[in-house]
């Protein structure tokens, strides 16, 4: 497509200042970097927060690249965020919920809250690469059930709890009527 018809159809303008909403190749490229999650040894993700580039902030849309013989992040699951993943080009296993599930272009998982748990590893020779998004809200709860762990964020602030000491929290008291005539004369 000419630089005329791209300006024509809204991804340029005539003036060469570019659109904030639109994130060009080249920035998404250089703000690549990787993440390793702590927990998982094998976690090593090359990418890029495309949203973040277009200023969303309740929306989370990255692009993810796995090298061969590594893992997404640690095993959890999701209480409040929904989140999705749409794989682009290479093959990966899926785990979902204890199975594993081959994945290869053009293939989409959703995980809808509250959502079982899942992890994106490629045991492949070539690299996978796939979008990867879901919510950004203020308050999310995750579970690391093979770690034990329960995250809780707040905003900014992030707090780790053992699965295994949590307790059932007492149900209440059933409601009684209250007596006015206890210890008055009338």
């Amino acid at each position: 497509m000419s630089r005329e018809k791209q300006t024509q159809a809204g991804a340029g303008s005539p003036s060469g200042q570019e659109c904030p909403q639109l994130v060009r190749r080249a920035a998404a490229e250089a703000s690549e970097a990787t993440f390793r999650h702590p927990w998982n040894p094998r976690s090593e993700i090359r990418g890029a927060a495309l949203s973040r580039l277009a200023g969303l902030e309740r929306a989370g849309v990255s692009l993810a690249r796995l090298a061969p013989g590594r893992e997404s992040f640690a095993y959890h699951l999701h209480h409040r965020e929904e989140e999705w993943i749409y794989v682009l080009c290479g093959r990966g296993v899926a785990r979902i919920d204890g199975t594993g599930y081959e994945v290869e272009a053009g293939d989409f998982i959703g995980f809808p809250t509250p959502s079982v748990p899942h992890l994106m590893s490629n045991p492949f020779e070539e690299e996978l690469v796939y979008l990867m998004g879901g919510e950004n809200l203020e308050y999310e709860i995750a579970d690391f059930p093979e770690l034990d762990r329960r995250m809780l964020r707040r905003g900014d602030t992030i707090e780790i709890y053992r699965l295994s000491a949590g307790e059932p929290f007492p149900a209440a008291p059933s409601a009684r009527p209250v007596d006015d005539t206890d210890g008055a004369e009338g």
